[in-house]
């Protein structure tokens, strides 16, 4: 069974530790914050689990293997550097780190050591999400033209990230997980209405290889909660609202063809418009199947879905978003 600690016991780590301890993989747990009432909180509902304050004295502990951290997003790297250093497994929440050369270090530094990085891309784990892929990848939907998304709401401002920083790893994760690509450029623009220096609202446009095209919107000032993406292809089309709750994908038998005149004229179009299907989708909590895929990663030493790799390819979309959005220009 795996040992695992956790730092990091506020707004998310909660569910993580609850995922870890309801694991038949996950052995003794170690709950590490430096805030005493959210250490107390957790010691109360986990009393079985070790209490430790202070991070780097967690780290000195030899029996255990894998650390979870579920901190602010400029702890990730050093954090995350600290138990490399010390031996030990490590899973960090999204986004991997706050720049790509720390996250290529983190990268670099696990796979030294025959360690595995994991980062908490989680909705690689939802059922609509790994439905999509496999969509995709039959080839029902034909060649995938275009991917618009839209991730927006009225909350939650962070003090110390943009909302692409905040946002756009949701997205960005799985652009590439479906299309298996990177984007060769990005480009983005947005503002900062509410903090002078943050922006809160962000269009970005991306581009890949393969030649789909990608646009991602998100937004903290929206009057509702909005979690919609259509993915276009040359056959079908896609639609995954992730607040719906029961049809979260629906493929329309959707399309527009051009049809040469057989005689000297103008070309026509020809419209499609058939069924709607909204296919039967597997039920489990993705966190669950996220901690079980690290847990076993940790075991054998596979390589998980959304290993450190996975986190710096993202990193390095969001760098190329911010970028743009700084300079005006496309990067």
């Amino acid at each position: 069974m795996v040992r695992v600690g956790i730092v990091g016991l506020g707004y998310w780590g909660p569910n993580l530790l609850r995922n870890l301890v309801a694991n038949r993989r996950c052995g003794e747990v170690t709950i590490c914050d430096s805030d005493p009432s959210k250490l107390d909180k957790m010691a109360a509902r986990y009393p079985a689990a070790k209490r430790e304050p202070r991070y780097r004295r967690m780290l000195e502990d030899d029996s255990l293997d894998a650390v979870v951290i579920a901190t602010d997003v400029s702890s990730h790297y050093p954090l995350g550097r600290a138990a490399l250093e010390a031996g030990k497994h490590v899973f960090i929440e999204k986004p991997f780190a706050s720049s790509t050369e720390e996250a290529q270090t983190l990268v670099d530094m696990a796979e030294e050591r025959g360690l595995v990085t994991m980062v908490g891309h989680t909705f690689l784990y939802s059922p609509p999400v790994v439905a999509t892929k496999r969509i995709i990848e039959s080839g029902e939907l034909g060649d995938i033209l275009f991917i618009t998304s839209s991730r927006v709401n009225l909350g939650l401002h962070q003090k110390d990230v943009s909302v692409i920083w905040d946002l756009c790893p949701h997205d960005f994760s799985m652009l590439l997980y479906w299309l298996d690509e990177e984007p060769i450029w990005v480009s983005a623009f947005g503002h900062d209405y509410v903090i002078d220096g943050i922006p809160d609202v962000a269009f970005v446009d991306l581009s890949f290889p393969g030649g789909t095209i990608g646009n991602v919107q998100v937004s903290w000032l929206a009057p509702s909660k909005l979690r919609r993406t259509v993915v276009v292809g040359s056959s079908k089309m896609l639609v995954y609202d992730d607040t719906e709750p029961y049809e979260k994908i629906k493929i329309y038998d959707k399309g527009v063809e051009m049809i040469e005149p057989e005689s000297f004229g103008e070309y026509q179009l020809a419209y499609r418009a058939g069924d709607i299907v909204s296919p039967k989708l597997e039920t489990y909590e993705p966190l669950s199947s996220e901690m079980e895929e690290y847990l076993r990663c940790v075991e054998t030493g596979e390589t998980p879905r959304t290993s450190g790799r996975n986190g710096l390819a993202v990193v390095r979309a969001l760098e190329m978003a911010d970028s743009s959005l700084k300079s005006g220009r496309e990067s």
